[in-house]
């Protein structure tokens, strides 16, 4: 907790203006009492990942100046949870490009995953809390976003694997070792293989594809 000593002159009649920047609400508001001041909370609140919920985020009038005793000082509050704002689309753009948006709109850029791709330092995919999430998704400001980028060496030509009655799990781990990626899970009924299992893939099994081509599998369920 900061400690402030106030300034007072002419018989009380005037105070110094705190600097009340990092205070939480009860702190600046006990200070401000104990000065003689009054104190009036805006309805506007702001954020700052930076800071606790309810911490001063600005006052008015600003800290130094003089003012009579009994004066207003309005204050502007942490909110408590960050406002959501929409993810931008990031996919195709070079990843210094995609960096400079996520920071001018409040976002934080995570990790860099690099995979087997022809479009280097290209961003293929865009993830919160490692699900892939498109453009208008509703995100906290102050998230991380993670940034799946190609590394130049897609050039290889492979053969997509056969995925067919395996598991889900073991299906995603066959398709990441073969140098390929994961693309849409679907989930649908079906009777030709066991609930959890692959019964739908694309590309189909055999077909040549380029290292990092995206694989589509659909996955029976209940």
């Amino acid at each position: 907790m900061k400690v402030y000593l106030p300034l007072y002159t002419h018989h009380g009649e005037t105070v110094t203006v705190p600097d009340l920047s990092g205070y939480q609400y009860l702190e600046a508001s006990e200070l401000l009492e104990d000065m003689g001041l009054q104190y009036e909370v805006s309805v506007d609140s702001g954020f700052s990942t930076e800071l606790p919920a309810l911490a001063i985020l600005k006052q008015i009038p600003d800290a130094s100046n003089q003012v009579k005793t009994g004066r207003k000082i309005y204050l502007t509050l942490n909110a408590r949870n960050a406002p959501l704002i929409k993810m931008p689309n990031l996919v195709n753009l070079q990843l210094k490009n995609a960096q400079e948006i996520l920071s001018n709109i409040g976002l934080s850029r995570g990790d860099i995953i690099y995979v087997p791709d022809i479009a280097i330092n290209a961003v293929l995919e865009q993830r919160y809390r490692g699900i892939t999430v498109k453009e208008g998704f509703e995100i906290p400001k102050g998230a991380t976003i993670d940034l799946v980028v190609g590394d130049g060496m897609g050039n290889q030509l492979l053969f997509v694997p056969d995925l067919n009655g395996m598991e889900e799990e073991d299906a995603e781990f066959l398709i990441l070792g073969s140098g390929l990626r994961v693309g849409d899970k679907n989930y649908a009924s079906t009777d030709s293989v066991a609930t959890g299992r692959v019964f739908l893939q694309s590309p189909p099994a055999g077909m040549e594809v380029r290292t990092g081509e995206l694989i589509n599998i659909w996955i029976a369920k209940d």
